[in-house]
């Protein structure tokens, strides 16, 4: 029988709520309103009818939870109290002892009232009053989204926002705050009479961003203030004034758009400086997908001069490339057609000799496996380089191959390979070796090869580990020579033997140089793998030619008939600890060549990582030697708080310091504090070497806050 009463009061509770007490209060028809309770009882004298005991009424995604609920027809109000809490379809949740709310639920006053946002940001106050169910005026507020941070002395959150008003306005998605103070540790430290942030639905909001301060010896005292403009969901621009005391003013902006078939993401400065000059940099990114099959793009860098962006603190590459292309896949075919531009900006780049490059069209066809598993390729390339000064090269160049890979009956992998490739020389003004004068014509080259590749890979497993050990070997034979001196040398410059290439038919990256003769690799890999997860492997190998080839210069590891021995070396047998070494040893007394050795130690408690570097300087290459080791040490203090320690001392001649940096941070879920000091001792050109210092100050759902200062000669 009471069941029975409940539910027979609960229609009737709908059906008064359905009534058209006035056009501004009725409840929307389309939304039908559902409740429960343990108790319910009504008093018809009053007009009022109550409900008590785990009270819930829901209407639409908007849902009403209290120990006590009374419904007054006449009014048409709803009044809550005792643990009551309102869900929003926001995803908001809203808390308090009593709430007095019209029949919808959408308008009505609160007391004591505590929020919890839909990304866990908490505000309370004293009282409230709601409107239209998306607007709430919140008086002697505060506002937070500190949860798990150690809390102050006294109970306050790490960070909070005080204020005399808090505006929550859904339709707007903005919170507004009037008469604001900013509290860290419970010490109010910045003051606001009006300020205001996205509320949490917010992905991104037309603004200004949080302001940032420092200085430097180039240009002084600076002041940068960012704006945001939101054009559309998948369009926005970033501008980034910075005020400097000595330089004036210095003008930054991106603008980004990405839809379903392009990307557009232009970088670019601009600024005058004191001397009267124009400077600044443009660094844009296009890519277009035109069909199924072509895509293409550009890519655009270029700076006033070689030092501007280091000196206005961004990022500078050693070349910024800027580029054109197309490209199309189709099956199992490949095309592209590209254009490159080249801007140095090292003090040794020589404008006039870096090349222009127009075209550089590819062509590339693998046919389907045929019989026996046997595939048969076609390759074109063509290409031009131009200079303002110097040599300019045209050559085209045409390969064919068949490949077949077979597995032997004892589960040894073989792979044969054929293949004939033609090229053709157009120079003008190539520089004659060993004689002052140049010259210009036509030359070219018949390049067949034939290779084959042998892998003998064996496995076992014993107690909790697997073994493998693979020997590894390879034969090519193809004419001696091929590179005259009237054929120019353009993208075979960075020659290096290691064990990436050692079994390869050319260890050239490009087309203009070939390796001629019968020549041999040799070698064999081990590994081992643990159930735990841990691992280590090793290889060694070495190449051997019949005939020495003068194209490999001095040092190079190949200029003999025995290459250098190269091996690798990876240790990991177990989650805190990783190290990896490759080394290239000289064959006549095992002294090192090359040597590259990573070291990851401990765990994320305390981690030291450390490289070193070593590269000697081939004869006939640009690139000189190298010898340098850098590392850093990171460790946790406690929950929060880590540390780090870093630098890079460069070994060569009497060595030096590169640089050094020193980093603090504190970090939980709605802050992060963060202190570098760094020391440059590197010098090029108008760059100094300089000593910086940088804070940084993350608040959650706010903004960042950043500060430093840069001073050279210290």
């Amino acid at each position: 029988m009471k069941s029975f009463l409940h539910k027979l009061l609960g229609f009737i509770i709908f059906l008064m709520l359905a009534m058209p007490v006035d056009a501004q209060t009725r409840p929307s028809a389309d939304l039908p309103l559902l409740f429960s309770a343990d108790e319910v009882t009504r008093d018809a004298d009053l007009g009022t009818i109550s409900a008590a005991g785990r009270v819930e009424i829901s209407q639409g995604d908007r849902v009403l939870l209290a120990d006590n609920v009374s419904y007054s027809q006449k009014n048409n109000t709803v009044t809550a109290y005792g643990n009551v809490s309102l869900l929003e379809p926001s995803g908001d949740v809203l808390f308090a002892n009593f709430m007095e709310l019209s029949g919808d639920l959408k308008d009505g006053v609160i007391r004591g009232l505590r929020i919890r946002l839909a990304d866990n940001a908490r505000i309370a106050a004293t009282g409230a009053r709601r409107s239209a169910g998306n607007r709430t005026e919140m008086r002697n507020a505060v506002y937070s989204p500190c949860e798990s941070c150690a809390n102050v002395p006294g109970g306050d959150p790490l960070w909070q926002l005080k204020a005399r008003k808090i505006v929550h306005d859904q339709k707007e998605k903005v919170i507004e705050y009037s008469d604001a103070f900013l509290e860290i540790s419970g010490v109010p430290v910045a003051y606001a009479p009006y300020f205001s942030h996205p509320d949490p639905t917010v992905e991104r909001k037309t603004g200004f961003l949080v302001p940032s301060a420092g200085g430097s010896t180039a240009l002084g005292t600076t002041f940068t203030t960012p704006f945001f403009w939101s054009i559309a969901p998948s369009r926005d621009i970033t501008l980034i004034p910075t005020i400097t005391s000595k330089e004036g003013l210095h003008l930054a902006g991106e603008l980004r758009n990405l839809n379903t078939t392009n990307k557009i993401d232009f970088k670019g400065s601009i600024t005058y400086d004191s001397n009267n000059d124009v400077l600044g940099h443009i660094d844009t990114v296009y890519r277009e997908d035109i069909d199924d099959t072509w895509r293409g793009g550009f890519d655009l860098k270029r700076a006033s001069d070689d030092t501007y962006q280091r000196r206005y603190g961004m990022t500078s590459p050693k070349t910024m490339t800027s580029r054109a292309f197309a490209e199309a896949f189709r099956g199992r075919d490949y095309l592209s057609m590209d254009a490159y531009l080249y801007q140095g900006l090292q003090g040794t780049d020589s404008p006039g000799k870096t090349p222009i490059v127009l075209p550089m069209v590819d062509y590339s066809h693998i046919s389907k496996p045929g019989r026996f598993g046997a595939t048969t390729s076609f390759d074109f390339s063509a290409l031009a380089l131009t200079r303002t000064e110097g040599h300019d090269t045209k050559r085209l160049s045409m390969s064919s191959g068949w490949r077949l890979p077979r597995i032997g009956s004892l589960g040894e992998i073989m792979d044969f390979n054929l293949s004939l490739r033609g090229d053709m020389y157009h120079t003008t003004n190539l520089p004659i070796a060993g004689q002052a004068g140049t010259d210009s014509g036509i030359a070219g080259r018949i390049y067949p090869e034939a290779s084959v590749n042998w892998q003998f890979p064996l496995a076992r497993t014993q107690g909790r580990i697997t073994q493998t050990l693979e020997p590894v070997a390879s034969a090519t034979i193809s004419p001696n020579g091929g590179n005259p001196s009237s054929i120019p040398n353009e993208d075979s410059m960075d020659l290096e033997l290691d064990d990436t290439n050692l079994f390869s038919s050319s260890r050239f990256s490009g087309l203009d140089r070939v390796e001629g003769g019968p020549r041999f690799s040799y070698g064999v890999k081990w590994s081992a793998t643990g159930r735990s997860g841990g691992n280590s492997s090793f290889f060694i190998g070495q190449s051997y030619r019949v005939r020495d080839d003068d194209t490999f210069g001095e040092g190079s590891g190949l200029e003999d008939n025995f290459s250098d021995i190269v091996s690798r070396v990876n240790i990991s047998p177990g989650a805190f600890i990783d190290l990896s070494y490759r080394t290239r040893l000289d064959k006549d007394n095992l002294s090192p060549r090359r040597n590259e050795i990573s070291l990851t130690a401990g765990p994320p408690a305390l981690q030291v990582k450390s490289d070193y570097v070593f590269f000697q300087r081939q004869q006939g290459l640009e690139f000189g030697g190298r010898e340098e080791v850098s590392g850093s040490l990171v460790g946790k203090i406690n929950r929060y708080w880590k540390s780090s320690f870093s630098g890079r001392y460069n070994l060569e001649n009497s060595g030096d310091l590169r640089n050094l940096a020193l980093n603090l941070t504190y970090e939980c879920e709605c802050f992060t504090f963060s202190t570098t000091l760094r020391r440059e001792f590197f010098e090029d050109r108008d760059i100094k070497p300089n000593d910086s210092v940088l804070f940084s100050l993350s608040f959650k759902t706010l903004g960042d806050v950043q500060a430093g200062i840069t001073q050279t000669g210290l």
